[in-house]
This record gives C-alpha cells, structure tokens and sequence, in this order.
C-alpha cells in the first residue's frame, strides 16, 4: 500500500472544542455558534468550507477569512438545528484540496464518525471542572471502628469464614482472598478527611460499601443497606455530613450487571421459579445452572428484560439509582461497574436502552450527579451524550500510556499467556490513539473523562514504572493536564506499589516515617494548581511534537497556554529548539515552568528547550493581551 505524505503546511491547521475554537461549550438547541479554524499564514488556502450534515443531508458552508497577527482565522456561523451537530472542514488550496475533521488532516475524504460534534441543551455538571478525586477501596484505608471488623463467627461462605487481620499483615496463603478482611470502614475514611483536604483533593470515589460477603463488597447481597463492617447506613449519612462541611463531593460504586449469590433476589429466585424474581436471571437448568459474569458463580447476571428488575434498579421512585442520591445519603454521582457488559447477553443486546434508562433516572433525582462507568474498552458509542457522562478512561489515557512508558503487554480473560512486544512502542502509537479516542466523542464529553494511572483492578502506576520516579512523576503530570477528570488511587501519592498476596489492594500506609514525601509534596502542587488553572480543566488539546522518546502537547484558551514536554527516554533529550509557530504561538510569549521556575521565551517560532531529562516539564504562559485586527486570541 503507498504511504501518501501530507504537505507541512497542513501542521498549521487546528480546530478542537475549547475556546476560541467554538464560541459557546454549552448551546441551546437553535442556537447559534461561531466555529472558528487556525491556518498558518503561510498557508496555501483559496477557501475553506464548513461541511455539515443538518437532518443527515451534506451541506458546504463558505467560510469566512480573518487574519490574525500569528495565522489566518477562518470563520463561520453554525446554527445548532439539531441535537447532535457534526462538522468538518474542506480546504481549497493551491496543492488540491483537502479535509480536517476531529483526527486531523487527510487528503481521503474522512468518514462521519470523526466528525467535531456539538451537542445541544447538554448539561454538564458544572463542579466536575475543578474536581480531583481520590479513590478509596474501603477495606484497605483505614480502620476507623475496629468494634466492625468481620468476625470468624458471622458467616460461613462454602465452608469458609472471614477474618480481619492487623493491619498491613499478610493473610495465610490458604485463607480465599475475598474473606481476608483488614477492617477499613466508612469512620475510618471519617477520620481521614483532613489528610485528604490537605492533599488538596475535593471529591472521592468510594468502592462499594452495600452489604456483601467479601472485601471487594461486588458481590452485593442488598442494595438498600450499606455494609454492618463498613458501620451501616448512619455510618455514610455521617460521611456525606463531614463532607459537605468540607465542600467535597463524593461518588457511590455499583454493580448493576450482577448480584451476589446470596441476595434475597437470586434466592428467592432459586427456591421459586414462578416467582417474579426468577425473571432477574437466565436459569438454563433451574436452579443451579444460570448465567453469570464472566462464568464465576457468585456473581448470577441480572437480566433486564425484565421490566420489574429495571423498576427496582432505576426505574421506581425508590429505585436503587435514585435512593442513593438522595437525602441523606446524596451522593454526588455512581460510578457503574463493568458498564461495557451492562444489558448485553447473547442474543440480548440492550445496552444503550439501559444505560439510557439508568442515565433519564439519574439525572431526574440529581441534575448535577457524575455518571461514571467503568470500561476498559473502546466506549465512544457510549459517549456521545445519551449515556454516561465518562467512563474510567483506561482505553482512552491509562494503556496507551503504560504501553509508552513499560512497553506493550496485553493480557484478557481466557487468554492463556500475554501478548507482547519486544520493542518500545512508538511515539506516534501513543499520540495516534490518544487522537482517535478523544475524535470520537464530543468535546464537552471528553472533559468529563475519569483519567485514571491505575486502580484496584490494575497495577499500580509506581509498580508499571517498576518505582522509577521520573517516570511516575510523568505520568502524573500527563494525568493531571490531558482532558478530563484526574482520579487519583489512594497511597499513590506517597509512593505505595504493588504488594505481594495484596496486589493494588495493600493497606494504606499511615506511618509517615514510610511515606515518600518529596513525593507527597509533587502531588499537592499539582492538585492545587489543577484547580486553581482554568487552561488544564477546560482548554483545548493539540500535539505539538512527536519524537521517538518524546511527546509535546498544549492545552489552550483565549488567555493561556500550558505545554506539556514529556520525554520517557534513559538518555536526555538535547537542548534544541521546539517549533510552536504551528500551534499559534507567537514570538515572544514568555512560558515558566511549574516546578523549576525557569522562563523560556517564544523566538523565531520556536521554544528554546533546555536539555531534558527522563520525567516530564509543565510549562505555562499567558496570551498577549493585545488582540489581533479580527478580534480574536492571537
């Protein structure tokens, strides 16, 4: 196949969905919204074209040309007709012509999925701009209440009882790992709250907390109870109490897809196959064969083509999605466990109703609720603002960044051994699929993204980097300054990896003496200056440069810039010059560097980086003030 080679020029050219770039984030349905694209001005261009789709017909736009003093703005007046409004460019040249849509320039004519889109009466929940979140896999944070830990005599699971072990201690190999208990509870995250304000974060993510048989508590046995070990129901409306005199917010875990074996559903359902319960399932022997997730037998899979378990689940007034978010309990949003598998079984495939369902529900009780699902997987279809605000966004930052950073490895349920590659993934690899996951959803869905480095699912990030602390320190700070939401796991901050017979789940270390603390410090400076710069919560997205061992990307708006220089290699980069013409900076913008302090200016088109070593620099720089001859951002 013959590589076609695209002419430099087309470098110049950028449009995402921040300002200046679309003049309104949020537009009401028959609004109207300026669209605006970068050309260098060394251009070739004739004309350019906004190419539309209003009611699924094309439709060609002129557009109208305004010089600035760095590049030539291209303008055009996009009425939002409709409640998804795709476009794309088409460039008249010199050299022929040629297309821009959300992946970038093409001389093929792109198809309509990598479209801008624009959505119309979307609401976001404005506090998700300035959050940081922090999860806690409840066990393992602190005990609180050792008066709650699970006790031998409490239950039997197949013959097998629980245990709480003191805290940190490796639990004897024999003991099933789900009933190897440390006794975290909600009074222990209670009395932890000032850490947390001190580290800066101001929203938590809580694993779940309702009444279940093991430690991870994804075997729920009752949707309506949080767990007696975790302090109960009172236990968590003292949590949202403490949390609100602290303005921070907090977000529920649940698992719609699957029950516990022990929930009175699935009981009842096994003694009763008459019973409206047994409609929940999909017995194919009843009672002891039925589907279940990913085969394992605690874990029966919920069935919604049953209209009275989608009632109980979101649909009735009391239903479990909107119980939980509201007084007093009032949590700020759910995150929805394996959301990829929610509703789909064989023949069944009615996930997106579902997940439209539990969104209409959602969003009835609590406006500004975050709807968060987990998904390790392409989920664009679920994206694009009928579903979930965001999902754990492991396909769309997280993998492609350890494949960057540790090499390529990919490992799946069944697979027996890992896929491999010997060699360093590229540069290029990296930037390419960072590119398509956030050109296949709307702009104002990619801020919502939850950007994880890991989780209790997944290594931790300190253990992926095998405790290299450039390199977590990169990885925090590409976390901290890509679109969307910054998640933080807990005990990365100080420094906590991977532990034998613990995995991500150790207990976190309280002892001060173990802690990481230049670390500590590096994560704080960070958080604070997340929430305080408006440019890295809501600005646009361009890779500038990529490299065999770096990668450069800017966030943008109308007054500043960040560049983030990122590179992964053992052997500096050489102090060289950095092009940054074509991301419409002009000479003499003076950029800082967050950590340093060291003042770099803008000459000839091009940054003076100093050499730069393994790690990443986060540089930031005002826009000159004064305004180009069509009025808009230089």
């Amino acid at each position: 196949m013959t590589q076609f080679y695209l002419p430099e020029w087309l470098k110049t050219i950028h449009h995402d969905g921040a300002t200046p770039f679309v003049s309104v984030l949020h537009p009401k349905l028959n609004e109207t919204v300026q669209i605006r694209l970068r050309v260098g001005l060394a251009a070739p261009v004739r004309r350019v074209f906004l190419r539309i789709s209003p009611d699924g017909e094309q439709a060609f736009m002129p557009m109208s040309q305004h010089p600035g003093d760095s590049a030539n703005w291209w303008l055009a007046e996009l009425p939002i007709s409709q409640p998804t409004v795709h476009y794309r460019f088409v460039l008249e040249a010199e050299d022929g012509v040629w297309f821009y849509s959300a992946v970038g320039p093409t001389a093929h004519i792109p198809l309509d999925n990598t479209d801008f889109r624009i959505l119309a009466d979307y609401d976001a929940p404005d506090w998700l701009q300035t959050a940081v979140f922090y999860q806690i896999f409840p066990d393992r944070f602190h005990n609180g209440d050792p008066r709650l830990n699970p006790q031998p005599s409490e239950f039997e699971f197949r013959g097998q009882q629980p245990h709480t072990y003191a805290w940190g201690e490796p639990a004897p190999k024999e003991q099933p790992f789900p009933l190897v208990f440390y006794g975290g509870d909600l009074p222990g995250i209670g009395q932890k709250l000032d850490y947390l304000q001190a580290l800066g974060v101001n929203a938590l993510y809580l694993n779940p907390v309702f009444t279940a048989y093991s430690n991870h508590k994804y075997d729920v046995a009752d949707y309506e109870q949080v767990d007696p070990h975790f302090g109960g129901n009172d236990a968590l409306i003292a949590l949202r109490q403490a949390l609100t005199e602290r303005n921070m917010r907090y977000l529920l875990d649940i698992v719609p897809n699957h029950c516990g074996y022990w929930h009175s559903w699935f009981q009842t359902a096994r003694q009763d196959a008459t019973a409206p319960e047994a409609d929940f399932f999909t017995f194919t022997n009843h009672p002891d064969d039925y589907h279940s997730w990913l085969g394992v037998w605690t874990l029966p899979k919920l069935d919604y083509r049953s209209a009275e378990l989608r009632r109980r689940i979101y649909q009735g007034d009391t239903a479990v999605f909107r119980r939980w978010l509201s007084p007093p309990f009032a949590a700020d949003g759910w995150r929805v466990d394996v959301a990829n598998m929610l509703g789909r079984q064989g023949a069944s495939q009615i996930g997106p109703e579902i997940a439209q369902g539990i969104r209409q529900a959602v969003k009835q009780t609590r406006p500004d609720a975050y709807l968060m699902g987990e998904n390790f997987f392409d989920a664009t279809d679920q994206l694009q603002g009928e579903q979930w605000d965001g999902v754990m966004n492991y396909s769309g930052l997280t993998n492609p960044l350890w494949y960057w950073l540790a090499g390529y490895t990919q490992g799946a349920h069944g697979l027996n051994g890992r896929i491999q590659s010997l060699q360093a993934w590229p540069t290029a690899a990296l930037a390419a699929t960072w590119q398509q996951h956030l050109a296949a959803i709307p702009w104002v869905i990619a801020l919502q993204q939850y950007n994880v480095l890991d989780s209790h699912d997944v290594p931790r990030i300190r253990s992926i980097v095998q405790g290299n602390d450039a390199l977590h320190r990169l990885a925090v700070i590409i976390q901290f300054t890509f679109p969307g939401i910054p998640g933080l796991y807990y005990g990365d901050e100080i420094g906590m990896m991977d532990e034998d017979g613990f995995g991500p789940r150790g207990c976190m270390v309280w002892d001060e003496a173990a802690w990481n603390h230049e670390l500590l410090a590096f994560y704080k400076q960070l958080i604070a200056l997340r929430k305080e710069t408006a440019v890295l919560q809501t600005g646009g997205f361009q890779i500038l440069a990529i490299e065999q061992d770096t990668i450069v990307y800017q966030r943008t708006n109308e007054t500043a810039c960040s560049l983030v220089v990122a590179h992964r290699g053992e052997q500096p980069r050489p102090a060289e010059p950095l092009p940054v013409a074509h991301g419409g900076i002009t000479d003499g913008t003076q950029f800082t560097e967050v950590f340093t302090g060291q003042k770099l200016i803008v000459t000839q088109g091009t940054l003076p980086l100093p050499k730069q070593t393994q790690g990443a620099t986060l540089w930031l720089a005002k826009r000159k003030s004064k305004a180009s001859k069509s009025g808009l951002a230089p």
